[in-house]
């Protein structure tokens, strides 16, 4: 990245969950309200928008446009708004837009927002969307290729649920059975990491579901698909969340200073190689977005504190603390069952609950991610907080190609006045 600091001056969301009688201009305006009001200005100071979701065209038929029609219910018009669509990546996707466009000097304070409703009355519909989430020229290849990393692996009697659930679980499932096969990860690991997320969630006033479980609770829940039960996956979730972000000059503008701002000390985001290998981990698309991330920050994994990353399930938690290098590969299963990704363990994830408790609206996950992460740096997490955090790093990725995600983001955050 280039000299010029990037800082986040204002965070804001909404509630995560169902919301089925608050229209997405609604959802959006409270976030947005929440982020300009955090960083002591108002929307008017906003000089470009970066607008993100995902099924808006599927579930709701707003194919076009989503963006400045729901901007324009709320006062925002006028200024250069752009929609990203990034599969679960959306609204990280268009956080690191924004850094590029303050980078760029096109603008001095701009603002990254994300909504999404998926909670609708056709259920069908409702799963259906996320059968885009690869190439839809060749599904039975897709799903044969990944289905195939989990073999070698018994599935128990009555591990399968009966009711309808997003082929994303069985794909889930199919990389956490890889990985036990690896390197011999049980599903209690699996499990822990479940437990903890759902008791870091308990003090989190915007997580969806917010009750504690313990591991033999989350073992002896309903299945899914094994190794996963109900409480280790991502609810269908509604929200919003929305960042403003600033360079040196928009601080001025706004009359703002760095005492509760973070800095942005890299983005970076790569996409997924069709010809990966499972047998080369090492080269995961998150991974690389990953080492362009701490190379461009000039840090290490050493020096993270905390970390926000995507677990649509539990397996996903698993996955990417290893792929951001808190962990060496194969290890992140003892990690969680030691308590070490708790908070108050080596490397705190998930403070927030994750998205299996705190929820996963697509087009606000990588927002509301970086949400907690500002909170926990200006140490206003409460129960939750991580001590002394000084650096965060946040991991979010979406889609399918080949054996791994189409998309990952990566972003590196400090403490401004640190």
């Amino acid at each position: 990245m280039s000299d010029s600091k990037i800082y986040i001056v204002g965070v804001g969301m909404t509630h995560f969950g169902r919301h089925l009688e608050t229209s997405i201009s609604e959802l959006l305006d409270t976030a947005i309200l929440r982020a300009a009001d955090d960083a002591g200005c108002t929307k008017a100071a906003v000089e470009a928008v970066y607008h993100s979701s995902a099924t808006q065209g599927f579930l709701q038929g707003q194919t076009f446009v989503p963006g400045q029609v729901a901007l324009s219910k709320i006062g925002l018009t006028g200024i250069p708004a752009f929609n990203i669509e990034n599969a679960c990546a959306s609204s990280s996707s268009s956080f690191h837009l924004a850094v590029q466009a303050l980078k760029a000097g096109m603008q001095d304070v701009v603002l990254a927002a994300g909504v999404e409703k998926m909670n609708v009355p056709d259920k069908a519909r409702m799963f259906a969307v996320f059968d885009g989430g690869w190439d839809v020229e060749t599904p039975e290849e897709n799903a044969k290729r990944l289905l195939q990393l989990g073999e070698g692996v018994a599935e128990p009697e009555g591990s399968e649920s009966e009711r309808p659930y997003s082929v994303f679980m069985k794909i889930y499932a199919a990389f956490g059975r890889n990985h036990m096969k690896r390197y011999g990860t049980t599903q209690r690991q699996i499990a822990a990491i479940a437990a903890k997320n759902h008791q870091h969630s308990e003090h989190n006033e915007y997580s969806q579901y917010r009750q504690p479980y313990t591991i033999d609770e989350i073992l002896s829940a309903p299945p899914i698909t094994y190794p996963l039960t109900l409480p280790m996956c991502s609810p269908i979730s509604d929200g919003a969340a929305a960042v403003i972000l600033c360079n040196e000059e928009g601080l001025r503008k706004i009359g703002a200073t760095t005492s509760r701002a973070v800095q942005v000390m890299a983005s970076a985001v790569a996409s997924g190689n069709p010809a990966r290998s499972a047998d080369a981990p090492e080269r995961h698309v998150a991974r690389i977005a990953a080492e362009r991330a701490y190379e461009m920050a000039c840090l290490s994994p050493e020096d993270m504190d905390v970390a926000e990353v995507h677990d649509a399930t539990a397996i996903g938690e698993l996955m990417h603390a290893e792929n951001l290098m808190l962990v060496p590969i194969g290890e992140a299963g003892p990690a969680a069952e030691r308590g070490d990704f708790t908070i108050g363990g080596s490397i705190p994830i998930n403070p927030s609950g994750g998205l299996e408790s705190k929820g996963h609206p697509i087009g606000a996950t990588g927002l509301g991610q970086i949400h907690e992460l500002v909170t926990q740096l200006r140490g206003e997490a409460g129960k939750r907080q991580v001590d002394g955090a000084r650096h965060a790093i946040h991991e979010n990725s979406g889609g399918l190609i080949g054996i791994e995600e189409g998309v990952a983001v990566v972003n590196i955050f400090k403490r401004a006045n640190a």
